[in-house]
Order: structure tokens, then C-alpha cells, then sequence
């Protein structure tokens, strides 16, 4: 059996490497081949295609790389008719993967969608595309499957993969040797994105929030985990002028777990802070004109998923005009002390935590996402 993965951002990649493995235990002898990054090709992923020199952030940042992307996009279509898989998987990235949906299917190739796009909240015209080109969407929020049933999409909900991980626990003291960092000063987390256009358009400012927060104090060390989709040969440089406020990590899970508070960018990130528990504030901006065009396609007035999952603002979002230096310093200083600020945010991340687990089901989503596709394709 051969199946056809495609994942173009870090979360699509954990998502990709888990559900593989799911695979492989489910049908061993399965083998796989597509689009992913290191997560996936780690777990027996061979990759025609590496997620990072497709993953363009913007309407406009698109156009300027639209030769690129077409040349790859049709690398794996081209590979696809040759190989004719069993099946196809794709994973979010809907620019991307609803077009290839759309060409795997004129080739007959079953396709199954794991990590729905955001399509109830903006551009809620593709899942005319999605009904027309998905043989079954695999949704991990419980809100989505409601959603594509009312909309005539074959659907299965199986929960969110990281709210059941098993997280690795690593003591304080054994993360702070392996990255040089002082288990006596509060840890501050700073993720700006798994694409280097986010990085760039969103690290500036949480870099000078930074500055400003230890131009306060000395108590406090600030840690990015590099996402897998990013290179830290990349990254470095852009912390140059930082270079001794920042540490690097290559995980963020326990980073976020281990640090008092974060500034995370916009995106599944957002869900791994709920997770971990940590008091944070949610950041975003994109080039002036891709939020003039793409403000316009939003139906919802709220971006952050744990706000969207809560039903309420329970975490700041600081979008664009918003998103400062001075607003990031002015949450932090709310989120970091003791105080019912910062109480009533730990109280709403657990009331999260909870919508996300799916306690009726035992078995992993990405065993469950696994076994639907099995067992369709068998």
C-alpha cells in the first residue's frame, strides 16, 4: 500500500508524522511519499518536497513566488500519476492542498482531508471544492463536523492530536542545562510563526517587547522554539542584533510548558499555549495590502483558536495596527505577576483543555484519522 502525504506548515508536519506512524502500525507495510517537513520525513516520509519552499504566508507574497510553488505543486502531481497511490492525506494548507484535491481526484486517487481549513471562518465558498474533490474530511474540533454535515460533506470528528499527547516530561533543570538558560529566572516564550514571512513580519516587535521587559528586570530569559519547517541557520541572523536575549529551543511544547508566559503568533500555536497552560497573548500582522484584500473574506471577528474554542475572549489579540511593542509589554506586564488577571486566564486555558478532550474516546485521533482512512480504502 502506498499513500501520498502533504503537509506545508510545522503543524501540518507533527500532524503528518503522527498520522503516519498511526499508519505504519495500523498497515506496516504501508509506504509513503509527498510534502512535509523533518517530523515526517523522520517518521518514513520520503519527500519529493520540503513544506518550508512552499509555505508563502499573504495574497500577495504569493504572487511572487507563484512560479516556485507551481513547479513543485506539479512535481507531486506528476509523481502521483506515475505512482498511482492507494490514497492521498492532506493536511490543512488549503492554497495548496485544495488544488491538489482537485487533480488527484480527475486521477482517481481516493483523497481524504485530515485538518480541516478554517473554511467556517473565512472563505466559506471552498467547501464547494471541499464536497466536490474530498471523499472524507477528518476534522479534530468538535464544532467543524456539525459544520460540514449541514453542508452535505461525508465528515468524521477524532479529536485534537495534541490534547491527547502524551507530553515528554522534562525536568526544569535538565531543560535549562540543555539550552543554556537559568531555571531561577521566569522563562518568557516567543513564537512568531513556522514561515519565514511570518517570522518576519512578527518577530520585530517581540523582539523590542523583549529589550523593554529585561530593560525592567534582570529576572526574566526569553526562549524561541524553532519551528520544524524553519531553518535555525535562517533564523539566527535575524537575531542578531538579540543575540544575547534569545534562547533557541527545538520544542515547543515543553517550552511553552516550562516558561511563565508567551507571545505566540496566530495559528496552531495558539492551541499548544492552551494546552501547556501558560498565560499568553496572541499576535499577527501581515503586509498592508494582504490584510486590505483579506480582511474582507472574514466572517469571524476573533482569530485566536482557544477564543474561537471558548466561545469568548479569553486571551488578548493583537492584530496588526494593534500589534506593537508597547501592547505586548502592557499584556505581559497583566499576565506575568500573581494577581486575578492572570487567575481568571489560567481558569479559562483549563476550561480549553477540557472542550478539547475528547474523553468518550480512549484511542489517539491521529489511530482513529488512521483507521477511517484503512478502512475506506481496504
Amino acid at each position: 500500500m502506498q499513500i501520498l502525504l502533504s503537509a506545508g506548515e510545522a503543524s501540518g508536519d507533527t500532524y503528518g508524522a503522527q498520522l503516519l506512524h498511526a499508519l505504519r502500525q495500523l498497515s506496516p507495510r504501508a509506504s509513503f511519499f509527498g510534502m512535509g517537513g523533518e517530523k515526517m520525513r523522520v517518521a518514513g516520509c520520503e519527500l519529493l518536497v520540503y513544506a518550508h519552499k512552499v509555505a508563502v504566508v499573504g495574497l500577495v507574497e504569493v504572487v511572487t513566488h507563484l512560479p516556485h510553488i507551481r513547479r513543485q505543486f506539479q512535481r507531486i502531481v506528476d509523481e502521483a500519476r506515475r505512482r498511482k497511490p492507494d490514497a492521498a492525506v492532506l493536511i490543512d494548507f488549503p492554497d495548496f492542498n485544495l488544488r491538489l484535491a482537485r487533480q488527484l481526484h480527475r486521477l482517481g486517487i481516493p483523497v481524504f482531508y485530515f485538518v480541516s481549513p478554517q473554511v467556517w471562518a473565512w472563505r466559506t465558498s471552498r467547501v464547494k471544492q471541499i464536497r466536490k474533490y474530498v471523499g472524507k474530511m477528518i476534522v479534530i474540533f468538535p464544532f467543524e463536523q456539525e459544520f460540514y454535515r449541514k453542508r452535505g460533506v461525508d465528515v468524521t470528528y477524532v479529536g485534537h492530536p495534541l490534547a491527547h499527547a502524551s507530553p515528554a516530561e522534562i525536568p526544569r533543570q535538565d531543560f535549562a542545562a540543555a539550552h543554556d538558560l537559568d531555571p531561577a529566572k521566569q522563562w518568557i516564550a516567543l513564537l512568531p510563526g513556522s514561515r519565514q514571512k511570518e517570522v518576519l513580519l512578527n518577530l520585530p516587535e517581540m523582539l523590542e517587547a523583549a529589550r523593554r521587559l529585561a530593560a525592567q528586570s534582570n529576572e526574566f530569559e526569553f526562549v524561541l522554539p524553532v519551528a520544524s519547517t524553519l531553518d535555525a541557520d535562517w533564523l539566527t541572523p535575524r537575531l542578531a542584533a538579540s543575540e544575547n536575549l534569545i534562547k533557541l529551543t527545538d520544542d515547543a511544547p515543553p517550552t511553552l510548558r516550562l516558561s511563565r508566559a508567551a507571545v505566540v503568533a496566530s495559528g496552531t500555536a495558539t492551541v499548544e499555549a492552551a494546552l501547556a497552560g501558560t498565560p499568553f497573548v496572541v499576535v499577527y500582522r501581515l503586509a498592508p495590502l494582504t490584510w486590505t484584500l483579506g480582511r474582507r473574506l472574514v466572517s469571524l471577528d476573533t482569530f485566536a483558536m482557544p477564543n474561537l474554542i471558548a466561545g469568548r475572549r479569553i486571551v488578548t489579540e493583537l492584530i496588526q495596527k494593534d500589534f506593537t511593542a508597547t501592547s505586548i509589554l502592557r499584556e505581559l506586564n497583566a499576565i506575568i505577576p500573581e494577581g486575578e488577571r492572570r487567575q481568571q486566564m489560567l481558569r479559562d486555558l483549563q476550561d480549553v483543555r477540557e472542550k478539547l478532550r475528547d474523553s468518550a474516546n480512549s484511542e489517539a485521533p491521529a489511530v482513529r484519522a488512521a483507521r477511517t482512512i484503512l478502512n475506506l480504502i481496504a
